[in-house]
């Protein structure tokens, strides 16, 4: 499965399929097998960068997918 990321409503990315996250230095976060995590998005969880919960009325983002404007060239 391709990797996927869904941004939910008030709350987290749920990114699943097959992946692996990595600190600044490269080095990969032990996901204990899992294919299904959810990235902390309001910075208020005790686990970052994994969500906690800790966003629950106090985080609030409707997720509405929209296009980015058109990549600009290259100098």
């Amino acid at each position: 499965m391709a990797t996927k990321i869904t941004v939910n409503n008030n709350g987290s990315l749920r990114v699943e399929g097959e992946f692996e996250i990595v600190d600044k230095d490269g080095n990969k976060y032990d996901l204990g097998g899992r294919d299904l995590v959810s990235i902390c998005r309001c910075g208020l969880s005790k686990n970052k960068p994994f969500c906690d919960g800790s966003h629950k009325g106090h985080f609030e983002h409707d997720a509405i997918a929209f296009a980015l404007p058109p990549k600009k060239p290259a100098q």
